[in-house]
């Protein structure tokens, strides 16, 4: 096996289900910190690996790959030991696939980095930005209607995918075990994971980064 190496900044909310992918795989690798906010990104040898220049980056033995579905997918297909977290079979990959395009498109994009924009430039968070980031839970709990994680009865990727943001939209909006029951009860359930701490450092900082701006909701 070639060197495996993963550039990201643990606050970042794509970075840490790809550590989670990587922690549950057992696969040993070197972490590189790519600081952000420092634009270490930008950097010329940086670029000269991912043109797109963002974070999380795998590097395996020379070939990067970059977006955090896309690296934990070939993970698993390159270093599971079965098809579990990402399975084979094609209508359970496509639920799989779904909450992966969920996460991406409306989880992140719009309720997370949208509000992030508000927070984080000092400016006050709207109502819709709280309306979204409800909506989402409201989304989750349906998911998990019928079964313990959120793809179906085993866990997958998408539960590393989504146990990021959410972990993160807690700072926004907490959220209410008595009308998100089963929402609560996942989250709980993931925290239990023996490398949850994959997630939960990252989660740390970005929600004490998230205190420090003293964000204002919007009346």
């Amino acid at each position: 096996m070639g060197k495996l190496v993963l550039y990201g900044y643990d606050p970042s909310i794509p970075v840490r289900p790809v550590k989670m992918t990587l922690a549950a795989l057992q696969v040993p690798y070197e972490f590189v910190e790519v600081n952000v906010f420092n634009k270490e990104q930008l950097s010329e040898e940086y670029l000269k690996k991912n043109p797109q220049h963002t974070i999380p980056m795998l590097e395996d033995d020379g070939a990067c790959i970059w977006d955090s579905h896309a690296i934990m997918c070939y993970l698993v297909r390159k270093f599971g030991k079965d098809d579990s977290l990402y399975p084979e079979d094609p209508l359970k990959r496509a639920i799989v696939d779904q909450r992966l395009y969920f996460e991406s498109g409306v989880v992140f994009a719009d309720a997370l980095r949208r509000t992030n924009l508000m927070a984080f430039c000092g400016l006050p968070v709207t109502k819709d930005r709280i309306e979204a980031i409800v909506e989402v839970y409201n989304l989750m709990e349906a998911f998990l209607k019928d079964h313990e994680y959120i793809a179906g009865n085993n866990l997958t990727i998408a539960d590393f995918s989504l146990i990021s943001p959410i972990s993160s939209l807690v700072g926004y909006v907490e959220i209410d075990s008595t009308k998100f029951p089963r929402l609560s009860a996942w989250v709980k359930r993931m925290e239990k994971l023996a490398y949850y701490s994959a997630n939960a450092i990252g989660a740390e900082k970005f929600l004490a980064a998230l205190k420090n701006t003293n964000f204002t909701i919007e009346a």
